[in-house]
Order: C-alpha cells, then sequence, then structure tokens
C-alpha cells in the first residue's frame, strides 16, 4: 500500500509513531524531523557503530542516513515494513557502502556481517516496552503524592530509605513503610 492509499483507506497505525513521523517528514515537516531525529539517532548510530570500527565514520554515515530520510521519507511505506526497520535498512546500507570505500580499514569480512548479533530490541519488543512503562507511569500517577515521590526517588533515583527519611524528616520506619504500601498498590494496578 502506498502512501496515499494508506491514506485514502484511512490507515494509520497508532502504535507505530516513528512512522507518523516518517510520513510528516515526507511533507517536509521540519519539526517532525527533529523528533524523528532524537527518537532514533541512538539507535541508528548503534547499527553504524556495529558495522564501523571507528567512531568518526559512523558519525559521518549516520548524517548520511538522515540526509536520506529527509529526501525519501515520502518514499516509507508501512505495509512493506515498520518505520525503524525501514531507517535501519538505510543505517546499515550506507555504513557498508562506507566500509566498502574505505579498503585501510581493518574489518570483519562484509559476509559475517548478518551473523553479527543486533542487541537492540525489535520493533515489537520496544512497543510493548512502552506500553509497559506507560501503564507503570499511569499506575504511579494514582499513588497518593508522598508515595509517588518515595517510590520514584527510591527506586529511579537509587536513595537509599535512609537518605530519604534523612531528607524528609521522617522516621526510617514511616518511609519503609510508605514505600511497602505504596509497591503494593503499584502491584495491584499493574495486575488489573
Amino acid at each position: 500500500m502506498t502512501e496515499s492509499a494508506a491514506t485514502q483507506s484511512g490507515f494509520s497505525d497508532p502504535s507505530d509513531p516513528t512512522g507518523e513521523l516518517l510520513r510528516a517528514v515526507g511533507r517536509g515537516d521540519t519539526a517532525a524531523f527533529e523528533r524523528l531525529y532524537r527518537d532514533t539517532s541512538a539507535r541508528l548510530f548503534g547499527v553504524c557503530l556495529r558495522l564501523l570500527p571507528e567512531r568518526a565514520e559512523a558519525e559521518d554515515v549516520l548524517q548520511e542516513v538522515y540526509a536520506i530520510v529527509w529526501r525519501k521519507a515520502g518514499q516509507f511505506d508501512a505495509s512493506r515494513a515498520s518505520a525503524i526497520t525501514w531507517l535501519a535498512m538505510i543505517a546499515r546500507n550506507k555504513a557498508i557502502d562506507r566500509l566498502r570505500s574505505l579498503p585501510t580499514l581493518k574489518r570483519a569480512p562484509l559476509e559475517s556481517i548478518d551473523e553479527i548479533a543486533d542487541l537492540a530490541p525489535t520493533p515489537s519488543a520496544q512497543v510493548e516496552s512502552d506500553d509497559e512503562h506507560a501503564r507503570l507511569r499511569q499506575c504511579l500517577d494514582e499513588l497518593d503524592a508522598r508515595r509517588r515521590t518515595l517510590i520514584r526517588t527510591a527506586f529511579f533515583d537509587g536513595s537509599t530509605y535512609e537518605e530519604l527519611a534523612q531528607r524528609s524528616g521522617s522516621p526510617l520506619g514511616s518511609i519503609k513503610s510508605w514505600i511497602r504500601r505504596g509497591l503494593i498498590q503499584l502491584r495491584t494496578c499493574l495486575e488489573r
């Protein structure tokens, strides 16, 4: 299905925000291009780094990748591949082209490129992870402000219970109790 056919049929995959950004970039939306870069550049840089042994080369290729994306985003077809797959293929192909043009670099044979493990999550795993994060944020928002703040500070910022007790001026036993009750509430919410 081409982009115009997808638009005419009303097809829009809300689970693929990267695809939406690509379609907007294809229409010349520079804000969407900036967001697309922020959302995908680390992953695409990883693709380049796995293939190119020198960081500077990988950075140059990444710049070329986004120049291509700007010019060709309108050619993205969601019926053929997910947006991140499409972007990763551009990055991979450009990195291989660069690798071929630099004969002095020490590198593995091109035939072994397909055997290099891609440690990045698959697009479906990324979507599932994003859904889990959204669900956790929603459940955290259901907690009262004190428990939410204590749990975020203890588990996301790495503060100890003792540090939390000192900062809040509350007894250590109370801090532990509030966090324990908050975690029970979180578990109940997440199990719904």
